[in-house]
């Protein structure tokens, strides 16, 4: 502390502890680590600190030095604690595109910002508010000797040396640990945050100067790809929903075991278990996400485009603001004369949907700003569900039919915290040693019937015998990190589980259900959501459906590879799955000494894998849409929409079309179906209030594309 080399060394020695605390207690990265991997743990936070915060010995007057370190420090230091809260929600790191984005994706993130604190997380800030105070009543005192110029140099190459050692131990352990990309646990176990963020930085730099950089020839690949992968088949299932409305219904954060599951005799979600099991439905049992960093966003992209999210970060947030989408409501809209819309109770901006959307083609976006989320309507991430879908049938019922809605719910949501009032007394949820567990089967029942309630308007209303209802979830809601408290719920014992069990986990469900139809059954096909898009269209009969670019296969199609592929090139089939670079057989053993057979069946699967992720960078990171445009397909102009006055721009669309208007309004006399919606929502009647959980926001008011009128969008 006495002299400006000993204050640096603190500094450092400090930083050194910090990330240690974050390395073992939030991000878990001595667990299951390899000797060289826990030397390089403990080693990778002091290079690139000490090469930044040296950095202030180039400044040899005490009044920049001492500032100049303090800042670099606290930067450092913040960069790290960002990663420790985004990782308790992602269990990945925070990528530069994240950071970029950051201001996409922070709304709503309060409350589950306020769960994801631990008690431990003070530690992270105390030095530096002594510092501030100590500054503060000048009781700090400045070495104003200068140090001798060679110092910052030592330091310098004090730094890059430990830094090659790191680096040099990684590529021991891990051969081409840089070049071949592994995940980004990989990057900061050998290499540290810094090294890992100024990777990613480096990487998006590179994909950015792609995209500048990219040909009208380039899509040829990716059509070449899509040709042979395409599967064009008819399959009984073809045209069998053709006509009809489309209900896409997001169960946010829900997973495959909770569908079946009973908890002190009680089922978790009896409604969807019936739809699970009712003729009426093809549900599929070994469907998994495929989700990246850009999590509920991912899930979407591939539901609308057969596209994956990026490798690091959200491709809404970072690039969907001018992205070139094929998407499934501009294809409805084009080839059947489908209207389109969204129904989600937070702000249109996460995410950056509201732009997204209109890249996509979706005409209408209700999104908080349309309903009351004052009082406790709302949780964090928006309004509830059973207000969601009460509050959006005055929307609804003036869609022109046939349309295609999808609905975003958000209670069952991390961190699974539900009002003491929206609580089934006659639920008791389990009682581990995790409240994200607890909390988590809570909010499934609650979601379980808010689907219900739904069904039950549909069916009275009579939109329900003209529609096809789809239900998938997005992503997991119990993350790796929690899966050993969850062990003994489903029957299995914390330890024993494997990385194969986390990926098991990767289930959630995916159910097409068609009213009246009763054709359906348990279909056993491995699938995921990249391959949702290819069967709606034939499931919809959409025309010449292999025209549009998506890299998944019709689930229903008996030729499909079931190959699934994860955003961190992992992959299971029927028959084994690789997770981690480790191969296990369809009943989770571990083959550590895989026969010559399996190496090269091992070797073909990941060459797949591999190419289906690469062409999903290729048209992504280069946006290689923009130069193809399949037969009949109209590019879309995003400025002509604007989600402001929805409602108004619906009705005059009625008006407009009279008596040949086909929504449910006109075709109820004229008359709100409103009265024949029942919810048990405790909050339903609740006046609004001059208090909120969530601050609404429409980047569309008064949007001067249209002024804010009721010009129906395109």
């Amino acid at each position: 502390m006495k002299s400006r080399v000993g204050f640096v060394l603190l500094l450092v020695i400090l930083f050194w502890a910090k990330s240690m605390l974050a390395y073992a207690l939030d991000f878990n990265l001595f667990s299951g680590s390899s000797p060289i991997q826990i030397v390089t743990t403990l080693i990778n936070p002091l290079p690139l600190p000490l090469l930044l915060i040296g950095l202030a010995f180039y400044f040899r007057k005490a009044r920049l030095f001492y500032p100049i370190a303090i800042l670099l420090y606290f930067l450092n230091t913040l960069l790290l604690y960002l990663n420790v809260i985004y990782y308790c929600e992602f269990t990945d790191f925070m990528s530069v595109a994240t950071m970029l984005g950051y201001n996409k994706v922070n709304q709503g993130l309060g409350a589950s910002g306020l769960a994801l604190a631990n008690g431990h997380d003070i530690l992270f800030w105390i030095d530096i508010v002594i510092f501030v105070i100590l500054f503060a009543l000048k009781k700090f005192r400045f070495d104003r000797t200068a140090t001798p110029k060679f110092m910052s140099f030592a330091f310098t190459t004090g730094a890059i040396f430990l830094f090659m050692v790191t680096l040099a131990l990684g590529e021991i352990d891990r051969p081409q640990l840089i070049t071949r990309q592994f995940d980004s646990t990989y990057l900061v176990k050998y290499l540290g945050l810094d090294a890992f963020t100024g990777y990613d930085g480096l990487r998006l730099h590179g994909v950015r100067e792609e995209r500048k950089s990219a040909k009208k020839s380039d899509i040829d690949k990716a059509l070449a790809y899509v040709k042979k992968h395409n599967l064009s088949n008819v399959t009984k299932y073809t045209g069998v929903a053709k006509g009809k409305n489309v209900f896409v219904i997001h169960l946010e954060s829900f997973q495959q075991f909770s569908l079946g599951l009973k908890i002190n005799g009680q089922e978790v979600t009896p409604f969807l278990n019936s739809l699970y099991n009712s003729d009426s439905t093809v549900s599929f049992d070994n469907f998994f996400n495929q989700v990246g960093q850009g999590k509920t966003s991912d899930a979407e992209n591939m539901l609308e485009t057969g596209t994956f999210g990026l490798s690091q970060g959200s491709l809404f947030a970072s690039h969907g603001a001018d992205q070139t989408f094929e998407a499934m409501p501009a294809i409805l809209h084009q080839t059947a004369g489908y209207s389109s819309a969204v129904f989600h109770g937070n702000n249109a901006s996460f995410w950056n949907r509201n732009n997204v959307y209109k890249n996509m083609g979706y005409q209408y976006f209700f999104d908080a700003s349309y309903y009351d989320t004052s009082g406790e309507k709302a949780m964090g991430y928006g309004l509830k569900d059973k207000l969601l879908f009460y509050d959006s049938i005055p929307y609804l019922e003036r869609l022109q039919q046939p349309f295609y809605a999808k609905y975003i719910t958000v209670t069952n949501h991390f961190p699974y915290a539900l009002d003491e009032q929206d609580k089934d007394a006659n639920f008791q949820t389990v009682q581990t040693d995790s409240s994200v567990v607890n909390g988590y089967f809570e909010t499934n029942h609650y979601l379980d019937q808010s689907i219900k309630e739904f069904y039950d308007y549909l069916d009275k209303s009579g939109l329900a015998k003209n529609s096809v209802v789809v239900l998938y979830g997005d992503h997991y809601g119990i993350s790796n990190t929690e899966n050993k408290s969850l062990a003994t719920v489903l029957g299995k014992t914390a330890d024993n589980w494997t990385n194969w069990d986390n990926q098991q986990l990767q289930r959630v469900p995916f159910m097409i259900n068609i009213p009246g139809w009763h054709e359906g059954g348990i279909n056993h096909t491995y699938g995921g959501e990249i391959d949702v898009m290819p069967t709606l269209l034939r499931v919809l009969g959409v025309n010449n459906p292999e025209q549009y670019v998506n890299l998944g296969q019709d689930l229903f199609n008996n030729e499909r590879n079931q190959i699934v592929a994860f955003r961190n090139k992992d992959w299971i089939t029927p028959n084994y799955s690789m997770v981690s670079g480790e191969l296990y057989d369809h009943s989770g053993a571990l083959i550590s000494k895989p026969t010559a057979a399996e190496k090269a069946e091992v070797k073909k699967i990941q060459a797949q894998v591999n190419k289906q992720l690469a062409i999903s960078d290729s048209i992504n990171q280069k946006d290689l849409l923009r130069f193809y445009q399949p037969k009949g397909f109209k590019p879309i102009v995003a400025k002509k929409y604007n989600y402001s006055n929805g409602l108004a721009k619906l009705v005059r669309l009625e008006k407009t079309l009279g008596p040949s208007a086909t929504d449910q309004f006109t075709k109820n006399n004229d008359e709100s179906t409103q009265s024949l919606y029942s919810t048990d929502a405790p909050e339903k009647d609740q006046p609004r209030s001059d208090t909120s959980r969530m601050k609404q926001m429409n980047p569309d008011s008064g949007d001067t594309t249209d002024g804010g009128d009721d010009t129906p969008n395109p």
